[in-house]
C-alpha cells in the first residue's frame, strides 16, 4: 500500500473530484443562478399560473420564456401535468415533453 502511495497514486487520485464536492460545486451555482433570476411580483406570478392552468384544461399551445445563466430561453408546447405541492409541470411538444419549475418562467402568453 506504500509503494502505490508513493508511485503517484495518492498525487493521481487527488484530481479526482469527490461527489461530495461536486454536489457542493452544483448547489453553490444553482444558488448564484437562483439568485440572479428577476423577481416576479404577484400579479404577473398569477398570470403566469392562470395561463399555465389554461393551458392544461383548454389544451391550448403556450409560448414560455425561461430564465437562463446566459440568456432567456422560449420553449412552446401544451401542459399536460401540474404538480402544484412541488410548483413543477410537464410541457409537452411534438414527441417530446419536459418538467419545469413555475418560478423559472419570467412570461406565459398563450400563442
Amino acid at each position: 500500500m506504500g509503494k502505490k502511495l508513493e508511485a503517484g497514486g495518492l498525487r493521481e487520485s487527488s484530481r479526482i473530484m469527490l461527489t461530495e464536492h461536486k454536489g457542493g460545486i452544483r448547489r453553490d451555482e444553482r444558488e448564484t443562478w437562483h439568485s440572479l433570476r428577476p423577481v416576479l411580483d404577484e400579479q404577473k406570478l398569477e398570470e403566469i399560473e392562470h395561463t399555465l392552468a389554461l393551458s392544461l384544461r383548454s389544451h391550448v399551445r403556450v409560448t414560455l420564456v425561461l430564465y437562463g445563466p446566459q440568456e432567456q430561453v422560449k420553449l412552446s408546447g401544451f401542459v399536460t401535468s401540474i404538480h402544484t405541492h412541488s410548483r413543477e409541470f410537464k410541457l409537452q411538444w411534438a414527441e417530446e415533453w419536459k418538467w419545469l419549475l413555475v418560478d423559472d418562467i419570467v412570461e406565459a402568453y398563450i400563442v
